[in-house]
């Protein structure tokens, strides 16, 4: 990738590289900082996909809609330099400002541009360039429900006639496979594919388009958990999407909604599998903790919806959605009454393990010096493990993403005890041998997770900044 880049812009040119953190899949982007402005720079072996997002890309672009420009790629078509569109994605502004007016006024920015999209724009697409299914066909949507059948469903002690739920889902796959209009479909349509940009709204992650129903984006878009959008948002952003729909084509509204039910049902499922697959099988952090959201988005389905002529799966979706079953993927949190303050210190090994003040005697000292040490390396030597680079490089370059994973797994288990049982201290040290980076870096990113899965106090210090008097 550098050889590519440093030939493109030229070595005396570029004056950053900096490694972005990867999110759900295994494309790895870096961000190019040089004197002409930034870009991005896409690494990905899946050559298909790269020939996919590259024509989708340059099409729409040269339809105005507002997606990234490609420009340049590689050879082997496995690395492309690409537009960079920011790092605030209108999920991010829902995250940090919540439901504002301002908020809102995104998502109908990006809706407009999203009919527009599916419907103007798309009306010479080339379907065979897409890197899967040209269509949302049958085998598609069955696909994505044995995705949810496999990674959730099967992985929980629900019980349902497994003959009989494959016959429904034949029957749904073929109905949802008959469904028109068909048009361009995003298939990945929700927050954190949109990038906001002097308030405008731009689109990332369209590789995996295809040919499909409308209502398949506005569901994406509209029932993302993490969003969690009120349900008048929803109802309202959906008859606004109506709106701008049919001034490109008639529409039958009974018939429309009918099939917007159904379709945001298989979508919810395959976000379920999602779900499942990263986070109860690949402990992923961020997927366990979408889980209970993407049931609550199951409760207010059945709450808006029935679906008579899949008896099977409506009972599925039934035991779902029934707060006990809810409950146990929501940690135990604290509250005002909660006695418990979590101690979280980095340290050095070279002045020893801190010691424990609070009489409880007990805890956690994990070890960072498995995990390569940026301070190895002459760039990094004056940062700490709150500095962007060392950050990138932490969480690119070694294995510290599955030590943290493994870490704040053993961590909850004691947490949700001790919570439980009303303990007041709870110890946690990171080590590394002098206290700078790799400690520094774990011991954030504990107590960060602690706060924000179970709202609990935590008292953090970092021993050998502290006595630097940093200021970070």
């Amino acid at each position: 990738m550098h050889q590519f880049v440093k030939n493109y812009f030229g070595e005396n040119n570029i004056l950053h590289i900096i490694p972005l953190a990867k999110a759900g899949s295994d494309r790895q982007y870096t961000r190019i900082i040089t004197i002409e402005g930034s870009f991005i720079v896409c690494e990905n072996a899946n050559r298909k996909e790269n020939a996919s997002f590259i024509y989708f890309s340059n099409y729409f672009s040269q339809q105005q809609i507002p997606v990234p420009k490609i420009i340049a790629v590689n050879n082997d078509g496995n690395i492309y330099i690409q537009e960079d569109l920011g790092d605030f994605s209108l999920l991010d502004k829902v995250l940090q400002q919540g439901h504002t007016e301002q908020v809102k006024s995104y998502y109908e920015k990006s809706i407009q541009s999203l009919v527009k999209m599916q419907i103007v724009a798309a009306k010479d697409v080339d379907y065979t360039q897409c890197m899967a299914s040209a269509r949302f066909g049958k085998a598609a949507v069955y696909m994505d429900l044995q995705y949810f059948k496999y990674y959730f469903l099967d992985l929980q002690s629900i019980v349902y006639d497994k003959v009989a739920f494959h016959t429904e889902c034949e029957k749904l796959s073929l109905e949802i496979e008959g469904i028109e209009p068909q048009h361009f479909m995003f298939r990945d349509f929700q927050g954190r594919n949109i990038m906001i940009i002097n308030e405008e709204p731009h689109f990332i992650d369209f590789q995996g388009g295809m040919q499909g129903p409308l209502q398949y984006d506005i569901a994406s878009l509209l029932w993302q958990a993490k969003a969690a959008l009120p349900n008048e948002w929803k109802q309202s952003l959906y008859a606004y999407y109506k709106s701008f729909v049919k001034k490109e084509i008639a529409l039958d509204d009974d018939v429309f909604d009918s099939n917007y039910a159904k379709i945001v049902l298989v979508r919810l499922l395959q976000v379920m599998g999602a779900y499942g697959f990263r986070g109860l099988i690949q402990k992923r952090a961020h997927f366990l903790s979408s889980i209970p959201q993407g049931l609550s988005n199951i409760q207010q389905w059945l709450a808006l919806y029935a679906l008579p002529e899949y008896p099977v799966l409506y009972s599925i979706i039934q035991q779902l959605a029934e707060p006990t079953f809810i409950q146990k993927f929501e940690p135990l949190k604290a509250n005002n009454e909660t006695k418990l303050t979590v101690r979280i210190n980095s340290f050095s090994y070279k002045r020893g393990i801190p010691t424990d003040d609070t009489g409880n005697n007990g805890g956690f000292v994990f070890d960072c010096r498995g995990i390569l040490n940026p301070g190895r390396f002459e760039e990094y030597k004056k940062l700490t493990g709150r500095d962007k680079p060392v950050i990138d490089f932490l969480e690119m370059k070694t294995r510290m993403p599955e030590f943290i994973a493994n870490t704040q797994q053993l961590v909850d288990i004691t947490m949700e005890d001790y919570i439980a049982r009303d303990f007041e201290n709870l110890c946690i040290h990171f080590g590394c041998t002098g206290g700078q980076h790799r400690s520094v870096y774990s011991a954030d990113s504990m107590a960060k997770h602690l706060q924000e899965k179970y709202n609990v106090k935590v008292e953090l210090h970092h021993i050998i900044q502290e006595e630097k008097n940093w200021v970070n």
